[in-house]
């Protein structure tokens, strides 16, 4: 059937396909009017409390503000080419003697930045818990695979023997440490800014730390110790760039998923059951892991327009608005389809034992040459150095051969100078994970108290 070319399809990806609709809703224009509203409605009950409006203007607005709709700053902007403008016409209209008094003594960016605290707080919540959720997964399965044996990995080439757990609690560790940013970053960006036109608050007279301080308790906010006409914007860049680090974090995980469930590696399997390949039937493609790493480069890029929007000339000019309307929503929307999808390959995850016991005897035992190092050193007396090369020549020689190291050490001077015991023991993986259990513990426990911060 063909599309018709009248109907509204959505053109940004964010309004049908990436985010939850309790995010989405979060920055949704109505909601934002509403936001806009209460930060109006919270001014004129400071008016009236301290005498500038008459009394009971507070409850006539509180009413009369319900019946401004989108639609009516949209017809007023049209008009007048400014949207908070707009919305102090449109209330007045609706308000009657009331109305006059309406966004009396404040600035645009009274109602804009206030209201983002608002709509951040809500964001940051639903962010936190999403996060939560990812780091009580993550710590049942490092828990869970504590003793799962498999090789680490540096430079992509095996180095030596890990446990799953371990590497996943390195992951508990990193993620407990953006919940932390998160938490440190709210308490100076989540607050009111209640100034006037530049920021002295003038047109109050010596009410405006009064009317400040009514307006935020009613709003449950703090207020900026000074601002110009805008809060300071680098609380949005602390904000974004957090975000984006994160969103780091989460590309991270995805791509060691999408590594270890390659073909000829084949540790970790996402069992989504969804289709791989439209035309190959065989196809099981990590696409969610590849979807958290490709939106991870959207949220990465977001950090340059905030902080373009830091410098602003003298009290304010208007480049960091139309920026921050892109901006804002979508730095929440990225991060929390990330996180949305980052609980799905959690849950989805399935993990090959036998494939990380088999990948660990590829190497041939070479990566317990640290092991017989250490032991020629300290129970041998050989030089480091010397021991190094040793082990290395060894190495090569086992590989070489496709034999197994244990097989030429056997043949070998290291015989002589070690005993079998000793050089068994290199070759039981399980005996060489020094204090992973202690390490597990301790950042598993980093975490708990990340999670109590807030």
């Amino acid at each position: 059937m063909a599309l018709s070319s009248e109907a509204p399809y959505p053109t940004c990806p964010f309004d049908y396909r990436y985010g939850s609709e309790e995010m989405r809703k979060l920055f949704r224009r109505d909601n934002m009017l509403r936001r806009y509203i209460d930060v109006e409605v919270a001014l004129m009950k400071a008016l009236e409390e301290v005498g500038i409006a008459p009394k009971g203007c507070y409850e006539v607005l509180s009413k009369c503000a319900l019946r401004v709709k989108v639609e009516d700053i949209d017809r007023l902007e049209s008009k007048y080419g400014h949207d908070i403008a707009s919305l102090a016409i449109a209330l007045a209209e609706a308000c009657g003697e009331c109305g006059k008094y309406v966004h009396l003594g404040a600035t645009s960016y009274d109602i804009v930045d206030t209201a983002w605290s608002l709509i951040i707080k809500d964001a940051l919540r639903i962010v936190k818990d999403k996060l939560r959720n990812v780091l009580n997964l993550l710590m049942r399965l490092s828990i869970e695979h504590k003793d799962t044996l498999m090789v680490g990995r540096t430079h992509g080439q095996h180095a030596l023997p890990i446990t799953l757990g371990f590497k996943l609690a390195n992951y508990v560790y990193e993620l407990s440490r953006s919940y932390e940013r998160i938490c440190d970053l709210e308490d100076r960006l989540i607050r009111g800014k209640v100034s006037g036109a530049v920021g002295t608050m003038a047109a109050w007279s010596d009410k405006g730390p009064k009317i400040e301080e009514i307006v935020l308790k009613t709003l449950n906010l703090r207020a900026h110790a000074i601002t110009t006409q805008v809060a300071p914007r680098d609380g949005f860049a602390e904000l974004v760039s957090a975000l984006a680090i994160l969103a780091s974090q989460l590309d991270r995980l995805a791509l060691e998923v999408r590594e270890l469930s390659r073909n000829e590696i084949n540790e970790l399997i996402i069992a989504s059951g969804k289709i791989g390949s439209s035309t190959m039937p065989h196809k099981s493609n990590p696409t969610i892991a590849e979807r958290i790493s490709g939106l991870a480069k959207v949220s990465r890029s977001l950090i340059t327009v905030a902080l373009e929007n830091i410098p602003l000339m003298h009290e304010r000019d208007l480049t960091n608005s139309s920026s921050e309307r892109f901006l804002i929503p979508h730095t929440f929307l990225v991060i929390d389809q990330m996180l949305i999808d980052t609980e799905r390959m959690l849950k989805s995850l399935r993990v090959n034992k036998e494939a990380m016991l088999r990948n660990l005897n590829l190497s041939k035992g070479t990566i317990m040459t640290e092991c017989l190092m250490v032991k020629l050193v300290v129970k041998a007396g050989i030089p480091r150095h010397k021991a190094h090369l040793m082990l290395s020549e060894l190495s090569k020689k086992a590989l070489g051969r496709g034999v197994s190291l244990r097989d030429v050490i056997n043949e070998s001077d290291v015989a002589k100078l070690l005993s079998r015991d000793d050089i068994n023991e290199c070759f039981d993986y399980s005996r060489y994970l020094g204090s992973y259990e202690y390490l597990i513990e301790r950042a598993l426990n980093y975490a708990k108290n990340a999670l109590r911060r807030c």
